[in-house]
């Protein structure tokens, strides 16, 4: 990843989309060494994490890593995620939040020098071509190194860098603990 040191830097953490993307390559993401990482590179403006939540669960198994990104320096963005039942007849939850990052990427872009995106969606190759157009090199960080690709081609095209999840593993890895079936894997966008 090419940074330079005086680089305002944001990241924009596509929740659901992260998580898919280090559970297909076998590893989940620490978040402390992510921060860490970043800030490292140069000046960390913020950290936006979003995900769609449950609403009146009793327990949410998602619900620690956000109070944690919450008190831990990340700018939580939730909503409430939506309830239907798939072709198969199993109850799922949609959590789309395209609209969301887009907003936040626009608004910080007069204010930044690198953005770096966490997803792999290909629904934002127009968003990044639209903050390239303020000023902002674009950092695209999902993978290509899993089965399937976690990432659209459109997107890394339009990507100033492309950096593969696969190989920030050493860095912003931990081996992958394997919890109870998690909501967070039953998202779809």
């Amino acid at each position: 990843m090419s940074f330079y040191p005086t680089d305002k830097i944001a990241l924009f953490i596509d929740g659901a989309n992260l998580y898919s993307a280090a559970k297909a390559l076998n590893f989940d993401i620490d978040y402390r060494k992510l921060l860490d990482e970043f800030r490292k590179r140069g000046i960390l403006l913020r950290a936006y994490y979003y995900t769609a939540l449950v609403e009146g669960d009793d327990y949410s198994p998602i619900r620690p890593l956000v109070d944690w990104l919450d008190y831990n320096g990340f700018a939580l963005i939730t909503k409430t995620a939506k309830e239907y039942t798939d072709a198969q007849g199993r109850k799922r939850w949609r959590g789309d939040m395209d609209i969301e990052i887009a907003c936040d990427m626009m608004e910080i872009a007069e204010h930044a020098d690198h953005l770096v995106l966490f997803s792999g969606d290909g629904d934002f190759r127009r968003l990044i071509e639209a903050v390239q157009r303020k000023g902002c090199r674009v950092t695209v960080v999902s993978t290509v190194k899993s089965q399937p690709p976690m990432t659209s081609d459109e997107l890394r095209r339009q990507a100033d860098t492309f950096v593969d999840l696969a190989d920030l593993a050493s860095v912003v890895g931990r081996p992958r603990q394997q919890p109870a079936n998690t909501r967070n894997e039953e998202f779809e966008d």
